[in-house]
């Protein structure tokens, strides 16, 4: 037989399913549950062992602790959001059912016809007596249309009292008289012990809170007051650890936190469904003797017709006993012995009829009420399915994540290693580089010294060169003056060849047509060999060529192309070798030894004159220069008897020695 002790037990495993079997414990923002001996919701024949002040000191423990979590949660939250709280912030709600779970544990049931019932709205009655201030909170919950439970109305007392900022308040004052708590809780409830104290003393810090309700149209009778434990699990990606160790043992954690939440929901699912069919049983149990109760109504009202209809008999046949006096008088004592027993029975039919009817409706109460209990029960199975659901995609994205932490911890090793070989190569490296460091630090020491005595060896040799240099600077000096007055000597004369040479063929391009028949009469001068050294020409014969015009042979081809297109250009006579060519063929000018300006030669004597004069000397011959020193003469060696190429060699290397800003070439 199950004794009263483990009929509490039973009890109060089934309507804290969630609090009774684990231990609820904090550490910093981490939920941590441990599993309890599990204890058997139906009573065993042999008595248990556990202490019942042990289960209620640890449910008193797990539900501070989750009223702890609640209320900075909630608190944390509304601070970061920085706005008004509303009925369906998610974090708020779950704090009233934490509340709720508070208010209710230990609490003493009430037995009714259906059973046993505990409601918190009772030691919240109480509140008013204690602080009138709360005398409006509860007139507004009772003047709520829509609240028919004792439960809604102790809901909405709650949501009330956060609105005022008063909940703490009340909550202190009600914990503060244990006279009038022990008439609904039990010696060992939250409400009684010290945890209650603490609980009343967090909930100060709810003043800084401003939460706005709307009760009129919530329904606060048919709410399922389970508490969400996944809003309470920490994300592992939310860590800032900068270790992987650590990150891999937190999710591992979460990981069997939410395997063994898992394990307990089903446990908890399947005794719902249990309580269920047990309900379903009884309502079909119910439903029978409420139809055996209809028949057995209806049979006492078919007696009460025929007890009807035997009355109306015996009183007819009264009426004619009284009618015949002549009757024995002892058979109209009989009679009316009869009638009254008669009556009697009848009286007693009625109020069993009564009873009945009353019995009836009782029941069809009781009927909707479990039927009401039903649905909410299929809710709150409907709800924690979805819970469980929400554990197991979340226990999927738990694995997910611890694969992809494995993988992240075994490339965080390999990058290791790698970074470890990098640096054994670094440091080998160093080394070396150290090494030559310290060669290199040698070899400059020993340049130092060796500068050192270079200075002290050729000091002197260097202080004669330096006396050098400025005198070879003063050189210059005077170089460059001789240099301009030459210039400024020369450049009157090149501007009057300038104009001579413009007004010649000026003169050469408007006589040329007239002498074109002349010169075709002319015999043509026979060319030299190709391989002939070109001896200088006379000045006579070189002016006896200037002389000529220089439309001859405009209408022969050209000697070296030989084109016929070249007929109708214009030609031009090679100084040198007197021929005729056309102007691409005749475009090289050198100074001659006849003339004194460049003359115009052919391809052919520009290519032999100078591969003559560059074997002659080694260097390169630049005519121009050797046609300035020719002209002026500043020195008095006569230029005619001196080589071109050695001259004009002498002349642009003691230039560049002097570093003259005058360019010759562009004389």
């Amino acid at each position: 037989m199950p004794t009263p002790t483990t009929d509490k037990i039973t009890q109060a495993a089934m309507e804290t399913i969630y609090l009774c079997k684990f231990r609820v414990s904090m550490d910093g923002e981490w939920l941590c549950l441990r599993e309890l001996d599990d204890i058997s919701l139906t009573p065993d024949p042999e008595p248990t062992h556990e202490d019942p002040n042990y289960l209620m000191a640890n449910e008193r423990m797990n539900l501070m602790n989750m009223a702890k979590l609640s209320i900075k949660g909630l608190i944390e939250s509304a601070l970061n959001l920085g706005r008004t709280l509303d009925s369906d912030y998610a974090p708020l709600q779950q704090f009233f059912v934490v509340m709720e779970h508070c208010l209710k544990h230990g609490l003493k049931a009430k037995k009714t016809f259906l059973g046993q019932n505990k409601s918190f709205w009772g030691p919240l009655e109480l509140v008013e007596k204690l602080v009138p201030e709360a005398a409006e909170i509860t007139a507004s919950v009772k003047d709520l249309p829509g609240l028919k439970t004792p439960v809604g109305r102790g809901r909405a007392w709650l949501r009330l009292a956060l609105m005022q900022k008063k909940l703490s308040e009340y909550m202190k004052a009600l914990i503060n008289r244990k006279d009038l708590l022990s008439e609904f809780y039990e010696p060992n409830a939250l409400m009684m012990e010290e945890e209650g104290a603490i609980i009343a003393g967090l909930l100060v810090g709810l003043n800084v809170i401003d939460a706005n309700f709307c009760m009129k149209g919530e329904d606060l009778d048919s709410q399922v007051g389970v508490i969400d434990f996944s809003m309470y699990l920490k994300d592992g990606n939310s860590t800032k650890g900068s270790e992987g160790d650590g990150q891999i043992t937190a999710i591992l954690d979460q990981k069997n936190y939410v395997e063994e939440l898992n394990r307990h929901l089903s446990a908890t699912v399947n005794n719902l469904q249990a309580k269920v069919d047990a309900l379903e049983k009884s309502n079909t149990k119910l439903t029978e003797e409420l139809a055996v109760a209809n028949n057995r109504i209806i049979t006492l009202q078919e007696e009460m017709e025929r007890v009807k209809e035997e009355s109306s008999y015996i009183l007819e046949s009264n009426r004619k006993v009284t009618k015949d006096r002549t009757a024995d008088g002892q058979a109209l004592t009989e009679a009316r012995k009869q009638l009254k027993e008669e009556t009697q029975l009848r009286l007693d039919v009625e109020k069993e009829l009564e009873v009945q009817i009353g019995m009836r409706q009782e029941m069809e109460l009781a009927m909707k009420m479990l039927e009401k209990d039903v649905c909410e029960k299929q809710d709150a199975l409907v709800a924690l399915r979805q819970q469980l659901d929400d554990l197991r995609a979340l226990k999927h994205e738990l694995s997910f994540k611890l694969q992809s932490s494995d993988m992240g911890v075994k490339q965080k090793s390999e990058l290791n290693s790698r970074l470890e070989e990098k640096t054994n190569q670094m440091a080998a490296t160093i080394k070396q580089l150290e090494q030559r460091l310290r060669q290199a630090e040698k070899d400059r020491q020993l340049a130092q010294q060796d500068n050192r005595l270079f200075k002290q060896e050729f000091g002197d040799k260097i202080n004669s060169l330096q006396l050098q240099v400025e005198e070879l600077s003063r050189q210059r000096s005077h170089l460059e003056l001789e240099l301009k007055r030459e210039r400024d000597r020369w450049s009157p004369c090149h501007q009057r060849i300038q104009e001579n040479k413009q007004g010649a063929k000026a003169w050469l391009r408007a006589d040329g047509k007239l002498k074109i028949h002349e010169e075709n009469a002319k015999p043509k001068q026979p060319p030299r060999g190709e391989n002939s050294v070109l001896p200088p020409r006379s000045p006579s014969s070189t002016q006896e060529e200037q002389e000529q015009p220089p439309g001859r042979g405009s209408a022969e081809v050209c000697q070296l192309c030989q084109e016929e297109s070249s007929r109708s250009q214009e030609k031009n006579v090679c100084k040198n070798c007197g021929g005729v060519f056309c102007g691409a063929c005749s475009a090289h000018e050198l100074p001659l030894p006849s003339s004194i300006n460049p003359e115009r030669v052919c391809d052919r004597c520009h290519e032999r004159l100078m591969q003559h004069l560059r074997k002659q000397n080694g260097s390169v011959f630049n005519p121009h220069v050797w046609l300035h020193l020719k002209r002026h003469r500043p020195f008095p060696v006569a230029l005619d008897n001196l080589a071109p190429p050695r001259c004009s060699g002498q002349i642009e290397r003691k230039a560049r020695c002097n570093q003259n800003v005058f360019h010759l070439h562009e004389i």
